[in-house]
């Protein structure tokens, strides 16, 4: 039996290529709203990033989002972004 490729996806922090089921996905809408998506399908531009903490703080900081999604990332949304992760990392 033929095995099936596994897709990889670069993290937009530390520029690591990594499974695209271990990744967080953040969208930006075609109206400009930036999300989390947990499904991975939604729609729109997607950037990804390492379901950690410093991961995600670099990429803040750095603008790395910003840059990737071509829409401002506000405190908001990285706040929702950091409880994600969170949960994520107590799941395990």
């Amino acid at each position: 039996m033929k095995q099936r490729k596994i897709p990889v996806r670069m993290c937009v922090a530390c520029r690591e290529g990594k499974p695209k089921k271990e990744l967080i996905r953040i969208v930006r809408s075609q109206e400009g709203a930036v999300s989390v998506d947990v499904t991975g399908k939604a729609p729109g531009r997607g950037a990804y990033i390492c379901p950690d903490v410093a991961c995600l703080e670099r990429a803040y900081k750095t603008r790395a989002l910003n840059r990737a999604l071509g829409a401002e990332l506000t405190e908001e949304t990285f706040q929702e972004l950091k409880r994600v992760i969170l949960r994520r990392e107590i799941g395990k």
